[in-house]
């Protein structure tokens, strides 16, 4: 099936996105699909999902903003906020009704965009699924009060004390809060602050997780946790690890298309 493709910019709830829409030539028979990346990542990041599913379904994915080529929001954002932007943008693309497909911060996104908007989703694929707090070591803990230290030196020590700020954060911070800016760090607060656990038994949307055998980001135990959470669930584990999706991406892109495509159009014929 031949598709066209519109790999544009667009002005929606006070942001401007990058976005790639694609629409096969035949009518599709499934809903629409969006395509949510994780965290640093960008819509090349799952190209993999979009050449899976691309020609069987219409199909938007999204780079959020701060990540890809789509700007960093202008304040501190929340995963609220991002997933009212994905339903900004469902209906500036006239999707009514729609699956998601999402890797690690998507699925956050999609957590709390499934729950807030329960009549809009009609199914989930997560893989790599964040939004349950991890179990952390007593180590972790004495990073974060050596952190607090830091920024309280940082704010009452004058540039002394910002330059043992910088140094005390480089031996105790993330990699991914090495790599944001500093105006996007509220936003990575915010967006790991946040439980999601909460939430998982209120999906109503039929949930298909997704999970490397060997993911250590995401370790399988939160998937099997998930399964257990939401009420409509089921778990397949592939071989790989956080991008088995794409390291597996044959086998991914078959199980996905079946659940979101092939099963949907046998229920609805």
């Amino acid at each position: 099936m031949a598709f066209q493709d519109e790999d544009t910019f667009v002005e929606v709830d006070g942001a401007r996105v990058h976005v790639l829409h694609r629409r096969p030539d035949a009518p599709a028979s499934g809903d629409p699909v969006i395509v949510l990346h994780g965290w640093r990542a960008s819509i090349e990041a799952v190209g993999s999902i979009i050449a899976g599913l691309g020609d069987a379904a219409e199909l938007l994915a999204i780079d959020l903003p701060g990540f890809g080529t789509s700007p960093e929001p202008a304040e501190s954002w929340d995963v609220a906020r991002y997933a009212r932007l994905v339903v900004a943008l469902a209906d500036r693309f006239g999707f009514e009704r729609f699956a998601i497909v999402g890797h690690s911060f998507g699925c956050r996104v999609s957590i709390v965009l499934s729950t807030e908007h329960p009549e809009r989703v009609s199914r989930l694929v997560f893989t790599g699924a964040a939004g349950i707090k991890p179990r952390r070591k007593a180590s972790y803990y004495g990073k974060v009060g050596l952190a607090k230290l830091g920024r309280l030196v940082g704010a009452v020590g004058g540039p002394p004390g910002k330059r043992l700020q910088d140094r005390w954060r480089r031996k105790v911070a993330s990699d991914d809060w090495l790599a944001a800016s500093e105006s996007f760090r509220g936003t990575l607060r915010n967006v790991l602050g946040e439980d999601l656990a909460p939430r998982l038994p209120r999906i109503a949307a039929p949930t298909l997780l997704i999970w490397g055998r060997d993911d250590a980001d995401t370790p399988l135990w939160m998937g099997e946790r998930m399964e257990r959470a939401i009420p409509n669930a089921g778990l397949v584990v592939i071989e790989g690890g956080h991008f088995a999706y794409a390291e597996r991406a044959g086998e991914f892109n078959r199980i996905a298309r079946h659940f979101l495509v092939e099963q949907t159009a046998g229920v609805a014929s």
